[in-house]
């Protein structure tokens, strides 16, 4: 994976709290089972809207444990003064992140409205460090990244990828499995535009609404991977200028690592499909691979598949 040197970077898009945490405890986040979830209270049509997380770090027994050099805020300024331009990206995890956004909000921005739905609205991602009040209530560094519809924010405590998704769940890693992360989390924004998250019923089990939602921001993710070297920047350069079938294997990977089996079997060491919230590792690699290889959001209706 290699951001393009020419391509300019938004700072504006990324907000980092790190730092200023705001917050203890997991007041107002119920936690759910399975996979892991959060129920906030007067959602959309006055029901209880399911805002599906990426992961639930207090399932795993908790957090903790040191950062690596690969985990973005590891190595990087408190600032993100430093992000300007791809080069940066190449060289800085927090400048990637930023290019990563960038990256996914400009194809959004085009393919959302050409392929039938609304016009598209950037969403800020927050990282922060400790705890941070969101509109969905107070985040710790025990939640794992997710997107609150209440202020259109996607939240990322940065020590989730060394800690959690390379430490306690075991994936692989890398840049780009850091990237599917963030695509999963805007294919939830996504499925915000589109009104999807109204469809949302049942809130636990293998074919429940809970897990065609999270399946469907699979797919979504998938759809930005197939085009991610097309997406540009203001001036017309793309943010990224390849990726390489390794890079696609981390992402699987990484889809893999949060599957809603792999966790319980971790954890317990018995499978459970009847409190899934995500889906099984299997349908989460399945379904980024149709998005990647259809490319459609007609392709990811995951409310109309018999098989998840």
């Amino acid at each position: 994976m290699r951001y393009n040197p020419k391509a300019r970077l938004d700072r504006s898009q990324v907000d980092n709290r790190r730092g200023s945490s705001s917050g203890g405890g997991g007041g107002g986040f119920p936690m759910g089972g399975g996979g892991g979830g959060l129920k906030v209270g007067g959602g959309i049509g006055g029901l209880v809207v399911l805002v599906i997380i990426f992961l639930v770090q207090s399932q795993l027994g908790g957090g903790g444990g040191s950062t690596g050099s690969t985990d973005p805020g590891a190595t990087g300024s408190t600032s993100l003064d430093q992000c300007r331009t791809g080069t940066d990206a190449n060289q800085d995890p927090d400048c990637a992140l930023v290019a990563d956004v960038n990256s996914i909000q400009a194809f959004w921005a085009e393919a959302l409205p050409q392929q039938g739905g609304p016009r598209y609205t950037d969403a800020t991602t927050t990282i922060f460090s400790g705890g941070l009040g969101t509109g969905c209530g107070n985040a710790t560094a025990d939640v794992g990244p997710f997107y609150c519809p209440t202020d259109k924010h996607v939240y990322l405590d940065t020590t989730f990828f060394k800690d959690m998704l390379e430490g306690q769940l075991g994936a692989k890693g890398g840049p780009f499995s850091q990237a599917y992360v963030l695509a999963h989390e805007y294919g939830h924004h996504v499925q915000d535009l589109l009104g999807t998250m109204a469809k949302v019923r049942t809130q636990q089990g293998r074919n429940s609404d809970a897990v065609r939602l999270e399946l469907q921001a699979d797919c979504y993710a998938g759809i930005w991977t197939k085009y991610a070297t097309t997406a540009d920047d203001s001036g017309g350069e793309p943010y990224i200028l390849d990726l390489t079938q390794d890079d696609i294997n981390r992402a699987l990977d990484a889809a893999a690592a949060v599957g809603d089996d792999r966790i319980q079997r971790k954890t317990s060491g018995r499978v459970d499909p009847d409190s899934w919230t995500h889906g099984s590792a299997e349908s989460r690699m399945r379904w980024f691979s149709t998005g990647l290889s259809k490319g459609t959001l007609e392709a990811c209706d995951t409310f109309s598949a018999r098989t998840l």
